[in-house]
């Protein structure tokens, strides 16, 4: 049985926490006791990712809700501390080892998303080492079970962060090219690629829906090989494995493909993941699911693909004005019918049979980017 005390003096104005044996009748050693020291160092680690992710919620992600939970979260921690108040007083930041060491990869974070997974480790680790240490202070059980509770909220809120984040490395693409080898008519597939990568197309999506596997993947691979070095993305249609192996950069999914929750669950921050959303309602779901990205439409009615029903520039405008994800608006756009969308604010245009069929699909693209830029 642990009979130890913590006594609370003042010595200069501060509060400093000592061990006592009450059988012995005396303080023990030790002025500034390791224990304390680790917890103190542990609070403002804990509050510093809790700060952190709580930013990613409220300036990355606007989510309010989100924003809430994390700062609800970062008070419950220091209310559960107060027990120990004056703990910075055991603070010797100037002979603590720890503040000197570095590693490399503390140096660099590749987007947002990886500062916010950052901070939740960080929120992990340190509640864990709260937990474990409060429980050598004897009559502290109490407090190392309200940590513990602290830390599996803690976990589903780093889980709803992480999903929100995506890969945090999405872009706004002025013009996405849905290449599709049956609607290139006029000039070879690889003919059509060329022409608007050089037009200066940003994007293009890669929607074979009929192809084997063998030869989409030799398909995606050697459009990556083409687009690569002009810095164009390459996006795979409904096929994330696909999109792995050949290096895309990421994968675009339906409404009846494999959820993007689930694809980032498998694949991670590896991909960035687009979904097709015809009403709020599917744009919501897939900011919750982690997407980096939302196909906006059909905004037109168009031969390459039936729909049943056309939301058109009404939810394009539902859309820019929610503003949560980059966007793409997509279906039957052409030079004649872009300006409807640009008077509403579109910045995004995903494009197929209007470039894949054009006698000039280079043309087209700088006729589309001179529009989107007006």
């Amino acid at each position: 049985m642990n009979r130890l005390t913590w006594q609370n003096h003042n010595e200069r104005g501060k509060r400093i926490y000592r061990p006592y044996d009450p059988l012995l009748g005396k303080e023990l050693i030790s002025p500034m006791p390791i224990v304390l020291r680790i917890l103190d160092a542990n609070a403002n680690r804990a509050r510093e990712a809790l700060r952190v992710m709580e930013e990613a919620a409220r300036f990355v992600l606007n989510d309010a809700t989100l924003t809430q939970q994390l700062k609800a979260l970062r008070h419950d921690l220091v209310t559960s501390l107060q027990i120990f108040d004056g703990l910075e007083a055991n603070r010797d930041t100037p002979s603590d080892v720890g503040t000197v060491l570095r590693v490399s990869t503390e140096q660099t974070r590749a987007s947002s998303a990886h500062v916010a997974i950052a901070a939740g480790k960080r929120l992990s680790e340190a509640l864990r080492t709260l937990e474990e240490y409060v429980k050598t202070l004897g009559k502290r059980q109490n407090i190392a079970q309200r940590i513990e509770r602290l830390r599996y909220i803690g976990y589903d809120l780093e889980q709803q962060l992480n999903r929100q984040m995506g890969t945090g490395l999405a872009r706004q693409w002025r013009l996405c090219v849905l290449l599709t080898n049956s609607l290139c008519t006029l000039h070879p597939w690889h003919a059509v690629l060329d022409a608007v990568i050089e037009a200066g197309a940003d994007c293009v999506q890669v929607r074979e829906k009929r192809m084997d596997d063998d030869s989409l993947l030799r398909r995606c691979r050697e459009v990556v090989k083409r687009c690569r070095p002009h810095g164009v993305s390459v996006i795979v249609n409904d096929r994330p494995d696909i999109a792995l192996l050949a290096g895309a950069d990421g994968v675009h999914l339906g409404q009846t493909d494999l959820p993007c929750a689930e694809t980032r669950k498998l694949f991670g921050r590896q991909l960035l993941i687009g979904v097709s959303t015809a009403d709020l309602a599917h744009a919501h779901q897939a900011f919750r699911d982690g997407a980096d990205y939302c196909g906006v439409g059909p905004m037109f009615r168009t031969s390459t693909k039936h729909k049943p029903s056309i939301v058109g520039p009404i939810y394009l405008r539902q859309y820019l004005d929610w503003g949560k994800l980059p966007h793409l608006a997509i279906a039957g756009i052409t030079s004649e019918n872009l300006g409807e969308l640009m008077k509403i604010g579109a910045r995004g245009i995903a494009v197929s049979s209007a470039i894949c069929s054009a006698k000039s699909p280079g043309a087209v693209v700088r006729n589309l980017l001179g529009k989107l830029s007006e």
